[in-house]
């Protein structure tokens, strides 16, 4: 029996499904987290400051920003299968990319090009389960979109901890050959239980103008605010002149590649969008720089800052296992964003002789809005975004929450000089208790994060929350 006789013949969400949406979504998480302790051993091996180490993570977001819009339109129109494995593909050359990289510089392109690799899994995934929502008559699988937000977190915050305990056995090379098979599991689940027809396979062209214009903005202002030099300011014009070009284009042509008419008529959306990068860059900046602090300004081994991020893992699990079956969006996101502003504020206060039960207490602290966020903001987006491109929405909230970590990668290097000391952390600290705030704000004076309505049409679900 072929996969799709089998999803048709089921009246509840097909479970053999779950495997390969799991393995897709944990694909970029995974390479997010697990470089977090990746980064101060690869700088001593190459003899590179901190302010540059910091592009092994903006390559991976710069690509992944850029290719989760276009592969979730991608996604809308083809269907998951087929960008589902070529995805896993390219992750399993960039796992081999950067196991054999001779020098700093080619583990950049590798993280490029696992950013690309990994940016077919949770648009994907989010498609499946609205495919298997219509098909089965079951507006809202919450425990789907809870166990994929579970798993996505399991990763992000265990990563250091298993990155830590790779470098322990295999050094840092191991921490991208363990990609190699990841991609492999991940590509014979896909092809073997993926079905062929899921997906709308419309015949809707593409603006690949706009694609292109999109990219050069993001490349050009990231690679100014990395290298913040004076000889540099050419790139600022570049990323002004890419802005002005995409907007005109996105807002005159008939099917844009980002069509920022619909996002002006969906404001809760757009906040959606926002609250994902404000999350993201406090996530991030803890994950980046707190992690360089422990080994650098606290003097612990990889392995050791690896373990006291395991905590978090507990707290976050724990937090989503708990919450994730309860409708609600705004509280969960309220606490979420208050704890950050605690989490910030006690960041202040750490120093070289700061104990090891503080240091695991802020863990414990931290993963609290780990647990609560993105299974809010991704209950959010499900709902508010149109069903026929829910892929694409996927993909840009996906690329709001990396251009978060893309600030959290800048305000890292600017903050951090040639190492992560504790004068640099103190100034990463208000930095974060801003953005904490701001995103409380936000939410806590947002009426439309709501409860869904359960009784309204799938077609109406964005004006939900």
């Amino acid at each position: 029996m072929t996969s799709d006789t089998a999803t048709s013949s089921r009246t509840g969400f097909d479970r053999r499904l779950i495997l390969p949406m799991v393995l897709g979504a944990i694909l970029n998480p995974v390479n997010s987290s697990i470089i977090a302790v990746s980064l101060v051993p690869i700088g001593r091996a190459f003899g590179t400051p901190t302010s540059q180490t910091i592009w092994l993570v903006s390559g991976l977001y710069i690509a992944t920003a850029i290719g989760q819009p276009v592969v979730g339109r991608l996604v809308d129109t083809y269907g998951p299968r087929r960008l589902f494995l070529i995805a896993t593909v390219l992750t399993g050359i960039a796992g081999v990319i950067g196991a054999t990289a001779p020098d700093f510089w080619v583990l950049v392109v590798a993280r490029v090009v696992l950013g690309f690799g990994t940016c077919a899994g949770y648009p994907a995934a989010m498609t499946l389960i609205k495919a298997e929502a219509e098909r089965t008559g079951i507006e809202s699988p919450a425990s789907v979109l809870t166990l994929l937000s579970i798993s996505s977190q399991t990763i992000v915050v265990i990563g250091p901890t298993f990155g830590g305990l790779l470098i322990g056995v295999g050094g840092w090379r191991s921490t991208f050959a363990v990609n190699i098979p990841l991609a492999l599991v991940a590509f014979a689940a896909g092809y073997r239980l993926l079905p062929k027809s899921a997906g709308t396979s419309n015949s809707r062209g593409f603006d690949v103008p706009g694609m292109l214009l999109f990219g050069t903005l993001l490349a050009s202002a990231m690679t100014f605010l990395l290298e913040l030099r004076a000889d540099t300011l050419w790139l600022l014009a570049v990323a002004i002149v890419a802005l002005v070009a995409f907007v005109l284009r996105e807002t005159r042509i008939a099917d844009p590649f980002l069509d920022l008419r619909v996002l002006a008529g969906n404001p809760p959306l757009v906040r959606s969008y926002l609250r994902a990068l404000l999350s993201g860059t406090f996530s991030y900046a803890i994950l980046y720089g707190l992690t360089q602090w422990l080994e650098d300004g606290r003097g612990l081994s990889a392995s050791h800052a690896g373990m006291l991020l395991l905590p978090m893992s507990v707290t976050g699990l724990g937090i989503a296992a708990v919450f994730g079956r309860r409708p609600e969006i705004r509280g969960k996101l309220a606490v979420g964003a208050a704890t950050q502003v605690a989490a910030g504020a006690v960041l202040m206060f750490l120093d070289g002789g700061t104990a090891i039960w503080v240091l695991i207490g802020l863990s414990l602290l931290v993963g609290i809005p780990q647990g609560l966020n993105t299974l809010a903001l991704q209950n959010a987006i499900y709902y508010q975004a149109e069903p026929a491109t829910l892929g694409a929405s996927s993909g840009l909230f996906r690329t709001s929450f990396y251009l978060g970590a893309m600030v959290a990668s800048v305000a890292t290097g600017a903050f951090f000089g040639r190492t992560a000391d504790t004068a640099g952390l103190h100034e990463l600290a208000v930095f974060l208790v801003c953005v904490a705030s701001v995103f409380l704000l936000i939410t806590v004076f947002d009426r439309k994060l709501a409860l869904p309505d359960s009784r309204s049409s799938t077609s109406n679900h964005q004006e939900n929350p």
